[in-house]
């Protein structure tokens, strides 16, 4: 049975210390090999899911060293973290102080619903009367004057989980469009685009997506930044969407925020994007206009 390759090197102990494929030592996780397997567009949106920005223009083995770094850096502050709240106290954890944390492994503190990392019940609770309606009403939710606390928070769990779902299904190769009281005739006659792969009819053809994909290709080709308007920011959230585009002059009255954070807002607001990719004569359109449809004003 042979236990040495061609040019006699062991493979016993290296497997043991560092899994194959990961050149990294001591970050099990980070699989190099595997990273590098990835298509470019995974490899954005990963890197994009870190907080990570200007990706666009990165060739894939930029965009390869770049995620590899951000899980570094992601598994080195976790380490400090976990040592720095577990000195000392491994021997003394009783049984149900286990049972607690595999429990938070599968589920993240505060999040009694699986599969809805981005729900968190208990961060929820916290908020006040006020903020909950607020929220609500963001998201479409009427008759919540005469709610108490525990029915609001209740009411904003379920509509967070319920978008949750459907940004999930869109991930999987949805972007379809958002339906609701207040569909206008631009998203009826609109060419509905699900992917990056759909393109228009005809040049000037008005088109509508959820897409967060084919929405940030589509800026980033005509250099837009994602923006908020400065001063309509409310309960520490962006406020109106816009982008600022260097061909229309850089804008005073935008703040510039994370393409997180924009696509955050866009579907807890469950907003459609109404776009052009040309004008009729062909010529690139910067045209765009985001419309909710469940409020008359978007």
């Amino acid at each position: 049975m042979p236990t040495k390759n061609g040019s006699g090197r062991g493979s016993g102990s290296t497997a043991t210390t560092n899994p194959p494929g990961n050149q990294t030592p001591n970050t099990p996780d980070i699989n190099e090999s595997e990273i590098a397997r990835l298509k470019v567009d995974q490899l954005r949106d990963r890197l994009r899911r870190r907080g990570v920005t200007g990706t666009a223009d990165m060739r894939k083995d930029d965009l390869v060293k770049a995620l590899v770094k951000a899980m570094k850096d992601g598994a080195k502050k976790g380490t400090s973290a976990r040592a720095g709240g577990s000195s000392g106290s491994g021997s003394s954890r009783s049984g149900s102080s286990a049972k607690k944390t595999t429990s938070s492994s599968a589920n993240p503190p505060g999040n009694q619903t699986p599969n809805t990392p981005d729900v968190n019940e208990s961060e929820i609770a916290r908020l006040k009367v006020d903020e909950l309606r607020s929220r609500l009403r963001a998201r479409g939710v009427a008759g919540t004057a005469d709610m108490q606390k525990a029915e609001l928070v209740k009411a904003l769990v379920k509509r967070l989980t319920d978008d949750s779902g459907a940004s999930s299904s869109r991930s999987g190769g949805g972007g379809g469009v958002r339906k609701g009281p207040q569909n206008s005739k631009s998203i009826k006659y609109a060419q509905e685009v699900t992917s990056v792969d759909d393109e228009p009819e005809r040049p000037g053809r008005s088109l509508v997506t959820t897409d967060h994909e084919v929405i940030r290709r589509w800026a980033e080709a005509r250099k837009g930044v994602p923006t908020t308007v400065d001063g309509t920011e409310h309960d520490g959230h962006a406020g109106v969407l816009r982008f600022d585009f260097p061909s229309n002059g850089r804008e005073q009255r935008l703040r510039e925020i994370s393409w997180e954070e924009w696509f955050r807002t866009f579907d807890e607001r469950r907003l459609n994007f109404i776009y052009q990719e040309e004008r009729s004569d062909g010529k690139q359109s910067n045209f765009f206009r985001l419309e909710s449809p469940d409020r008359e004003d978007g």
